[in-house]
């Protein structure tokens, strides 16, 4: 018998990793230089925005993005419940409340339905953080060209109805599409993270996206003291004058070039990386398909415009055995699984701090208690797919 050892997660750095991080090694300039420069312009490109910032995690794109969107103390924002903590947390850096938000079943994502009723409920919140769970985009609505240009009854269109600013978190959402257009090119400023298990990485890292110069100026300053020039080329170039300026208490954040070699090594192949996973998504849906203890996740699309980072799937009442039993039982026959997410109304600091409760976040609750996430990779293969479908399938087949 086979004995097998699947992680949950694994990187693939079978291109040009090693060649650009030797360039930058040979340089003599580890921290951020020309590497992550063109890295911001490469990325910008690829998702179709004007203009990218690239920092040391998807946090710190959130905790810029905020601040470059002029969130303060004492303002409300709406954020879905079902996320990882960076979402609501760097509001707190900031001394603003996130509202938090239930969502849909299916997508584990805020719907326009949601939002609107939030906003009939709580009319003077004027941010939104929206979250593009596992790697499919929310109900944004029919884009145009502009990133202010709505056709239908989405979530851009509620929000630019009621002047709400938007700042998507894509975290899980490189390279989604969502009407034609690149998540990364839509929002007000939009957050992308590349720490190791994402669909391209650059070990830690991340990249604020945005249409608007102001956001974009404010979160390059914002991200290395609140210094009012490119530091890096102060000791990259001898004609260069020294002296610059603090405009502003701004943060650690900047990307340096080691981490941004990898990801220009990682987004040369994005598109082999995000056909691998779909191969794999495709798989499992075939295969899970029909088996009564499971939920399988809700494609609003096509299988082509969601860029997979996650396949998670929500075992159901009919189950023989609960979420975390299953969990073990994987876990014993070699296969990693993983959850996402605990939702943060259950966590101690919101569930304390702004006194919530669990009956007001039901489907949450229901996606809470089944929820687990199944390996998702390029170099997943077919024999591995084949032993977790079937092993999901005799440990809840009836």
């Amino acid at each position: 018998m086979i004995k097998y050892n699947i992680p949950f997660a694994k990187v693939e750095c079978g291109g040009n990793e090693l060649k650009y991080v030797r360039q930058v090694l040979a340089s003599g300039w580890l921290t951020t230089a020309s590497k992550a420069f063109e890295l911001e312009q490469r990325f910008a490109e690829v998702v179709g925005a004007r203009y990218a910032c690239a920092v040391n995690s998807g946090t710190s794109a959130l905790h810029l993005a905020a601040e470059a969107m002029g969130i303060k103390k004492g303002a409300k924002v709406f954020v879905p419940t079902m996320t990882f903590t960076a979402t609501a947390e760097v509001l707190r850096y900031l001394d603003a409340d996130p509202v938090f938000l239930d969502v849909d079943y299916g997508t584990c994502m805020i719907t326009p339905e949601i939002l609107a009723n939030a906003v009939r409920k709580h009319p003077e919140v004027r941010y939104l953080i929206v979250v593009h769970y596992g790697g499919q985009a929310a109900e944004m609505g029919s884009v145009g060209r502009l990133s202010r240009e709505t056709s239908s009854s989405g979530i851009l269109e509620i929000c630019r109805k009621n002047g709400i600013k938007i700042i998507e978190d894509a975290a899980h959402a490189f390279p989604t599409t969502h009407c034609g257009r690149m998540i990364g090119s839509i929002g007000d400023a939009t957050c992308f993270s590349f720490y190791a298990n994402k669909t391209i990485t650059t070990g830690e890292g991340g990249m604020l996206t945005t249409n608007d110069r102001k956001i974009a100026d404010r979160a390059r300053v914002m991200r290395l003291h609140g210094i009012d020039r490119d530091i890096w080329k102060r000791f990259a170039s001898k004609s260069t004058k020294w002296e610059y300026d603090v405009v502003a208490p701004g943060y650690k954040y900047n990307m340096p070039d080691v981490n941004a070699a990898i990801g220009l090594a990682q987004l040369e192949k994005y598109k082999e990386l995000h056909s691998g996973r779909m191969r794999c998504a495709e798989y499992y849906m075939r295969h899970l398909n029909g088996i009564e203890g499971i939920d399988l996740p809700v494609v609003t699309r096509h299988m082509e415009d969601h860029a997979w980072h996650l396949f998670a799937v929500k075992v159901n009442a009919h189950a023989k055995v609960d979420r975390n039993k299953m969990i073990d039982l994987l876990g014993l026959r070699g296969i990693g699984a993983s959850v996402h997410y605990k939702p943060l109304h259950r966590m101690t600091y919101y569930k304390s701090r702004y006194s919530l409760k669990t009956h007001d976040f039901p489907v949450a609750e229901k996606i809470w208690k089944g929820t687990f996430s199944l390996p998702i990779y390029p170099g997943l293969t077919k024999q591995e797919m084949v032993h977790i479908t079937g092993t999901i399938r005799n440990l809840l087949g009836r």
